[in-house]
């Protein structure tokens, strides 16, 4: 079985840092895309109150369950405290979208056994199944 097979069926609630409300932005099609394969989306963005139909956090902090994979849509320099922020809610996986490399948010996740996927496209990675 591969490794992103196996992440993907052990994963049911994504929050998504840095959803964007604009249906043309990345984080929007590949929430909209996982939402619609039946992933629960738990949007983090501080200026929305709602979106893809999905109530809005300000913060990981705030998530009121538990959340297998945070999926980050933020500069590599935001990286490393959002992965903070992840170990600190007790998240199971990080995943940063393709484009973002963040060695620094690497070693924290895997330091607290985080599983960890950086530089991919989780819309890519699921399509490929």
């Amino acid at each position: 079985m591969s490794h992103f097979k196996k992440l993907f069926e052990s994963t049911k609630t994504i929050a998504v840092v840095g959803l964007s409300n604009n249906p043309e932005r990345a984080s929007y099609r590949v929430s909209a895309y996982m939402l619609n394969q039946g992933y629960q989306i738990i949007p983090v963005n501080p200026f929305a109150d709602e979106i893809l139909g999905q109530k809005v956090f300000a913060q990981l902090s705030e998530i009121p369950f538990k959340i297998d994979l945070v999926n980050v849509f933020r500069t590599a320099q935001d990286c490393p405290a959002i992965t903070q922020e992840s170990v600190a809610i007790g998240a199971k996986s990080i995943w940063i979208q393709l484009g973002i490399i963040s060695p620094e948010s690497e070693l924290i996740a895997r330091n607290a056994g985080l599983e960890f996927v950086m530089d991919r496209c989780l819309k890519i990675e699921h399509q490929q199944l």
